[in-house]
């Protein structure tokens, strides 16, 4: 590693003093500075930490990730001021504003356009003066039209006007028109039936190290199923976020890649699990939404069976499910079918269904046991599909490096809650 520069670190110290003093503008302000001279400070059980800045783009924690946004948007260069959100847009055909984005209005349309088209004198042998004198006036008045009366003058009234035969039948046709709108359209006999367009599917990983394994991971999602993937890098631990990087590069339309500064709660840091993975829902934009561990290797479409689950009444669908013991005293590992929770290594879940449930825990620094309390949030059937998926994992190492005392004391803290959901009516 790069030494650090005398004044970087000196940057750092009083970023520190400010922390601790509680003065978090300063603080703020200090880390850009930081970051400007190409260094990152990663906030640590000891102090601090300072690395070289990546070439990627790095947010300082994860609650400061722009929902709405896209990894880039914090750029400068690229969207503003360094943590600044960018929002999408809605664009037209030619590339410009197609008018009230958050309305969802066309105001695009041009005013002397709409008052030449509503001026009979400038289109001479369209409307006649009384018929466009009654245009005017249902326009104005439409609730005065009583139900079943003419739009225009009665057949008699035509004889010797022809324009006005011909704006009759333009107002008839269109008065018919827009009655039909309310008609229900049945098909004709013998047509078939439309197909329902397939749900959107995104499977969210948390990346907290072991680059060879997400390595893996990612290759084999990208090369098995058509889910998109969407990955939150915590802390680039043992460059995991650098390999990250590299595979959003490499699979740009299918990999999207997220990387902040905040190192993960289970390895010293301030990201908890709870926290990540509800940005990662909350990110998300799918119909579906696939919670994964990277230690989990698809043999083959694992995912696609996972989406077919979850119809009728079934919110979420995973690989392994549980039940609880009598009297909630721990779990049993279930067979296949309708279980109480799902296990966090792989599983589908309605997102709509899961943002209206509230989420992921926020309380939950740790991953134990935090699987169940969101999954007894949810309503509706959960299901667990079982060996039948493609799907293995050789070695659980989410627990590697953690301290066991924190293991024990973070996972009893999850499992407190656990217990007063499977207690509550």
């Amino acid at each position: 590693m790069s030494e650090v520069p005398p004044n970087v670190t000196g940057l750092a110290e009083r970023r520190a003093k400010a922390r601790d003093e509680h003065d978090h503008a300063a603080a703020d302000a200090l880390r850009d500075e930081i970051r400007t001279e190409g260094w990152l400070v990663r906030d640590t059980a000891d102090g601090f930490e300072l690395i070289p800045s990546p070439s990627f783009h790095v947010w300082p924690t994860v609650s400061s990730l722009p929902e709405g946004g896209s990894p880039e948007a914090g750029r400068e260069g690229a969207g503003g001021e360094p943590g600044a959100s960018t929002a999408p847009g809605r664009v037209g055909p030619a590339g410009g504003d197609a008018g009230d984005v958050s309305t969802g209005r066309d105001d695009s349309a041009d005013p002397e356009r709409v008052a030449e088209a509503a001026d009979p004198g400038r289109h001479p042998g369209r409307l006649g003066d009384l018929d466009a004198e009654r245009v005017a006036e249902t326009e104005a008045a439409p609730q005065q039209t009583p139900e079943g009366s003419e739009l225009v003058g009665r057949s008699d009234d035509l004889d010797g006007h022809p324009e006005r035969m011909v704006s009759s039948q333009l107002l008839w046709d269109a008065s018919l028109s827009v009655s039909r709108l309310d008609e229900t359209i049945v098909p004709p006999a013998g047509a078939e039936e439309p197909t329902a367009a397939r749900p959107t599917v995104t499977v969210a990983l948390l990346v907290d190290g072991h680059p060879d394994e997400l390595r893996e991971c990612v290759r084999a999602l990208v090369a098995r199923t058509e889910a998109r993937v969407l990955a939150l890098d915590l802390g680039d631990v043992d460059g995991a976020g650098a390999v990250l990087q590299e595979l959003a590069e490499e699979f740009p339309r299918r990999v999207e890649a997220w990387h902040v500064a905040e190192t993960p709660h289970w390895r010293g840091g301030s990201a908890g699990w709870g926290e990540s993975r509800d940005k990662l829902l909350r990110l998300d934009t799918s119909d579906v939404h696939v919670v994964m561990d990277t230690s989990v290797i698809l043999d083959g479409d694992a995912v696609t069976p996972l989406v077919k689950a979850l119809d009728d009444d079934v919110t979420a669908a995973g690989w392994k499910g549980v039940d609880p013991r009598e009297g909630g005293q721990g779990w049993l590992e279930a067979e296949p079918g309708e279980v109480r929770a799902l296990l966090g290594h792989l599983f589908a879940v309605r997102r709509d269904v899961a943002l209206a449930a509230g989420g992921f825990p926020a309380e939950a620094g740790y991953y134990r046991n935090a699987d169940l309390e969101f999954s007894l949030g949810l309503p509706g059937t959960l299901v667990a599909l079982g060996k039948d998926l493609p799907v293995r994992q050789e070695r659980r190492r989410r627990d590697d490096g953690v301290d066991p005392g924190y293991r024990d004391e973070e996972s009893r803290r999850n499992h407190d809650r656990v217990l007063k959901l499977l207690r509550s009516p």
